[in-house]
């Protein structure tokens, strides 16, 4: 008998697979297999897909074995994914043609810059409600069919296959049977005109990307296709869900009002608010993106985006050896009452909205001889509550009002300090929902949709619950001490560099 719906979180990092009850949406069971990042060189960041895949299957499995069900327990699979990355692949084999480019890579500046030298920039600004930026797929494809022999022609041919994840799996779990996204993921690319609903012409000729390399563009909940058999899965189960991580976790807390907005902290930080069913575009540096698509009709979102949260605390632990593992950070970080003079600016990868300069630096200042590593952890986890506090005062000018609150999830979201400083820092409340796995479950509220599980979303709002909530504990004087401080080291942070 068919129990629980199968959540695939495929992440920057790793790929998880929940488990939920068909009957109230409850976990049941949860596995996450990481797997590695490739870096070529700097700047650049690949993954190999086969080691993504075999990170998919054996979540799965441990998901399985945990819950101590069969796969025949599966009623139907939704898809949440890492977006802007990037795959080529052979359409009759479904082999890669080269890694997978992974979002965070910038190797593309230099191509943006280009285009944008061309006039170019508002064309796309206006089709797809994003910026001329290296973190979305459109220059990532170009720059595939440049570097592979022959690869042009062969997609001119119609070959291969562009998609981004989502596409990828889908592909891997049908057999080859389908090669689709949905609308969230296809507002990523460039490619995708978000008014007209569709890949155009416009958007594809200036980056010579081929049309019929592209998924087709359908709604965020319906059966796109049913699996292949496989080690992992039976034949027949429905994948009947799918969207972008972020836009997933904007569903899955049950932002379905006009004006309610999530934070997801993850290997980034992903700021979006539900603007309902007309395109707003952004004035102060933020995208405009699909939310979901259901029936038809299409939800938009405005998000911010920034590139570094918790890959920060990664480098902290990786890369100077300052904690063995990330929850370490916390209690790292209370040894101190604040950061004392010492800034962390963690734009490691270049600083993404509302500044878009992928040739920032991270930069940490106000270093002296009292300056210990708690205040180095401590300056970290301010940076990213403050990097966020960017985004928002971004998205208040774009909305027109003020947040009544934020909902928050993603891993990062446990530390209850970080979520402290993130009320400090805004100086609105802070929820905090007792699954903070809302990536995944938004992949299951609309593989159930989809499926025909749950009746609608009512049925779904009905089962978020909140967990704790966070409200400022300063005053806006201290409020204002701490913002300055916090720009003028982000402008230290840009020096030197071409915005």
């Amino acid at each position: 008998m068919s129990t629980v719906i199968l959540a695939i979180d495929q992440g920057t990092t790793g790929s998880t697979a929940v488990l939920l009850s068909c009957e109230d949406a409850s976990v049941v069971a949860r596995a996450n297999r990481e797997f590695p990042q490739h870096y070529p060189q700097a700047g650049w960041v690949e993954h190999d897909l086969a080691e993504i895949w075999e990170s998919v299957e054996g979540a799965i499995e441990d998901a399985l074995q945990k819950a101590k069900l069969d796969s025949s327990a599966i009623a139907a699979i939704g898809i949440t994914n890492q977006r802007e990355t990037t795959i080529v692949w052979d359409r009759a084999t479904g082999e890669p043609i080269h890694r997978a480019i992974v979002w965070q890579d910038r190797r593309t500046a230099e191509m943006c810059a280009k285009l944008k030298s061309e006039g170019l920039e508002e064309r796309y600004k206006s089709a797809t409600g994003l910026v001329l930026d290296p973190y979305f797929s459109g220059t990532k494809v170009r720059w595939i069919l440049d570097a592979v022999d022959g690869a042009q022609a062969r997609a001119e041919r119609g070959e291969l296959c562009f998609g981004t994840i989502d596409s990828w799996l889908v592909f891997k779990l049908s057999g080859g049977a389908a090669h689709v996204t949905d609308a969230s993921n296809a507002s990523r690319t460039l490619l995708y005109d978000i008014r007209k609903g569709a890949f155009t012409s416009e958007l594809c000729e200036p980056l010579n990307v081929p049309m019929g390399m592209l998924p087709s563009v359908e709604d965020s909940a319906k059966v796109y296709a049913k699996t292949a058999p496989s080690r992992t899965l039976p034949a027949g189960i429905p994948i009947a869900g799918m969207a972008g991580d972020q836009q997933a976790a904007l569903f899955g807390q049950t932002c379905f009002a006009k004006g309610e907005a999530k934070c997801t902290y993850g290997t980034g930080a992903f700021l979006l608010m539900n603007i309902g069913d007309e395109v707003k575009r952004s004035e102060h540096g933020l995208v405009t993106t699909v939310a979901w698509q259901l029936g038809g009709k299409v939800t938009y979102a405005l998000e911010g985006s920034s590139f570094i949260a918790g890959a920060a605390v990664q480098w902290l632990r990786d890369g100077l050896g300052l904690i063995k593992s990330a929850p370490e950070i916390e209690g790292l970080a209370e040894q101190v009452d604040d950061a004392g003079d010492v800034v962390f600016v963690p734009a490691l990868a270049g600083l993404g909205a509302p500044h878009w300069n992928p040739h920032a630096r991270g930069l940490i200042s106000g270093l002296s001889r009292d300056s210990s590593a708690a205040h180095l952890a401590r300056a970290c986890l301010d940076g990213i509550a403050m990097q966020v506090r960017d985004l928002a005062e971004a998205m208040r000018a774009d909305a027109g009002h003020e947040f009544v609150g934020l909902r928050v999830d993603g891993g990062a979201a446990m530390n209850n300090l970080l979520m402290q400083l993130q009320a400090d820092a805004l100086g609105v409340s802070v929820s905090r929902p007792e699954n903070v796995e809302t990536t995944a479950l938004g992949a299951a509220y609309l593989a159930g949709l989809g499926a025909g599980i749950f009746e609608d979303l009512a049925a779904i709002q009905e089962s978020h619950v909140i967990d704790r909530t966070f409200t400022s504990g300063i005053d806006e004087n201290e409020r204002s001490r701490r913002t300055n401080r916090w720009e003028a080291a982000l402008a230290k942070s840009q020096l030197g560099t071409e915005s």
